[in-house]
């Protein structure tokens, strides 16, 4: 433990929900949900309004509904959020060069191993400035917490939201965390919980009263002990700048289980696709290819293939994730589908009889497939859609109205609310879905002006 305030951690504020209203001037201040919309859609981000509710992340979709029936309901705009999120990440690495990112929205840093701060004073103001450098580069809020250790400095800022500033002071830490549910702690999950609790433990208090040999016969060696010890609030571990990245996914949930072997495949086909897509983006290859695979009494299944070498060939993946799929039965019907890479290098060795294979009509489908499971052979007639597909919250840009969002689709229609991050709330209006003038748009930057302020990434 350090003798002063020096992690931070930084938690940015419902982070999906919030770009989404910063974005869209008609939501600010009100209910807004992101997260898959189908019947089997869960939530990602649920704002402070809907919560109010009892909506929260990870909840089933369905739920979330009938506990907030007028809310926002919005598809997530992954490209843009992660546009905002390299402008948050800059800022952190402005402070230090450790940087531990856990997500889009959430990283450690370290503080003194940027001389950004060495004494609770100059920590406290390395987080105020960072909080306002973030709200004037992206437009949106985060909450952060500061202290000696990395599990202390992730309660804090827990604790600080929503934009807030928490700082413990060294040597307090065991008075704060004594009263707090044993749920506060990493690694205790609904499970764990649920275990301890009927061993008459439910605060960290009685946790460490327990001791720690009790703890080991309750949950095992390695466990018992690490718990014991971050129940004394002794966390040593260090903030790491670096995450290697182990793998490269892909999966879709299906509103309706497939159990057509042939739609089954050209799903696996389409997933090997985009994973591969996905693995050249980051400049990497990888020698195991994996299929997951989730069936209608909700059991999965995950199958691997080592191949000679990595590759980042999709004619490789196609081919490994199509003779995995033969050993899985799916007659019962399928509920997801996904496929991966691992084992990961950054360099290639190609499979040259299989790329040659590959390259025979393989033509690749654009990232956001619409799950149709139709493929295009050598020689088909290739017939583009007369009603294309929009999704809710997503950005368009009309040739007379200008840019706008979907609010929602259906029966041929497709109804655009026309505003931008700057302007007043604006108009609705309603148009045919092949409407010709209507197209697909970026994003528009949340804060105009600002180095790193414009955003990439396709609207839908």
């Amino acid at each position: 433990m350090r003798s002063a305030p020096t992690i931070l951690h930084l938690d940015m504020d419902a982070f999906f929900a919030s770009a989404e209203q910063a974005s869209k001037p008609s939501l600010r201040g009100k209910a807004v949900i992101v997260g898959g919309l189908g019947p089997r859609g869960v939530v990602a981000t649920a704002s402070y309004e809907a919560r109010v509710f009892g909506v929260n992340s990870a909840m089933p979709m369905a739920q979330a509904r009938r506990l907030a029936p007028n809310a926002a309901y919005l598809v997530p705009r992954f490209g843009f959020y992660r546009s905002i999120s390299e402008q948050v990440m800059a800022l952190l690495r402005a402070l230090s060069p450790l940087v531990e990112p856990l997500s889009l929205d959430e990283a450690f840093v370290d503080l003194e191993a940027g001389g950004a701060a060495w004494d609770e004073a100059s920590a406290r103001l390395a987080g105020v400035k960072l909080r306002a450098d973030i709200r004037a580069f992206t437009g949106l809020t985060g909450s952060v917490g500061l202290a000696a250790s990395k599990m202390l400095a992730k309660i804090a800022s827990e604790q600080a939201k929503p934009d807030g500033l928490v700082l413990i002071e060294p040597g307090t830490e065991r008075a704060l965390l004594g009263p707090m549910s044993v749920r506060t702690l990493p690694g205790v999950g609904p499970a764990t919980g649920d275990h301890l609790r009927r061993a008459g433990i439910h605060t960290v208090d009685e946790l460490a009263e327990a001791g720690e040999d009790e703890l080991v016969r309750l949950l095992g060696k390695a466990h018992g002990h690490a718990l014991y010890a971050m129940a004394l609030a002794r966390d040593e571990r260090p903030v790491v700048a670096e995450r290697e990245t182990k793998s490269v996914s892909v999966e879709d949930t299906y509103d309706v289980d497939i159990h057509d072997r042939v739609r089954v495949g050209l799903e696996v086909q389409r997933l090997a696709d985009r994973c591969v897509r996905r693995l050249r983006g980051a400049g990497l290859s990888g020698r195991t290819i994996v299929l997951k695979v989730r069936r209608y009494d909700f059991s999965t299944l995950t199958r691997s293939e080592t191949l000679r070498g990595p590759t980042d060939d999709p004619g490789v993946v196609r081919e490994a994730a199509a003779r995995l799929l033969e050993a899985v039965d799916t007659t019962g019907g399928v509920r997801l589908l996904g496929v991966g890479v691992s084992g990961l290098a950054d360099y290639t060795q190609e499979d040259l009889f299989a790329q040659a294979a590959g390259e025979l009509g393989a033509e690749e489908s654009g990232e956001e497939g619409d799950g149709s499971g139709e493929a295009a052979g050598v020689g088909d007639v290739v017939e583009v859609p007369v009603e294309r597909r929009w999704a809710a919250g997503h950005d368009v840009v009309h040739a007379e109205f200008g840019h706008g969002w979907v609010q929602g689709s259906g029966l041929g229609r497709v109804t655009v609310r026309f505003e931008t991050p700057e302007s007043e709330p604006g108009r609705v209006r309603t148009f045919r879905v092949d409407d010709p003038l209507l197209t697909v748009a970026d994003p528009l930057p949340l804060v105009r002006g600002r180095p790193g302020a414009s955003v990439g990434g396709a609207g839908a």
